[in-house]
């Protein structure tokens, strides 16, 4: 059971990290495309948030969760984002983008099934580099 927690934590870390590393990233440039100015603290999430998508996508690598965990981060995300979106509990957004919350929410929920399709395409990526190491005779 504590192997199957753990994939579904390791699923959802890579699925949320490259979800709000890349929505952070892109909302912030969206803002500043409407008039909103960025600032320093701006580019301090900009480098964060894009730092985690890519730690998410470089050590997803080690994690060992299987297409279930995806499917249940995949549930997860979803669930939250149609709380956020249908009930008006979504981030803060920049006012230049008050208008545009609709738009807001399609790019959120694209990405969501973008950031599920990386989690699988990495974990099948795991399955097939163990496979080959298991016939190579390697540990």
């Amino acid at each position: 059971m504590a192997s199957g927690v753990r994939g579904v934590v390791e699923a959802l870390a890579v699925v949320t990290s490259i979800k709000y590393g890349v929505w952070a990233t892109v909302i912030i440039f969206a803002s500043a495309a409407y008039g909103s100015p960025i600032v320093w603290q701006d580019w301090m999430l900009i480098v964060s948030h894009l730092s985690m998508a890519v730690c998410a996508v470089l050590y997803g690598r080690f994690f060992l969760y299987g297409m279930v965990a995806v499917g249940l981060a995949a549930a997860w995300t979803l669930l939250n984002d149609i709380v956020d979106y249908s009930f008006g509990v979504y981030p803060s957004l920049p006012q230049s983008l008050d208008e545009r919350l609709v738009g807001v929410a399609i790019f959120t929920f694209a990405l969501t099934v973008f950031s599920v399709g990386a989690a699988a395409i990495v974990s099948q990526a795991n399955r097939r580099a163990d496979s080959a190491s298991a016939v190579r005779g390697e540990v």
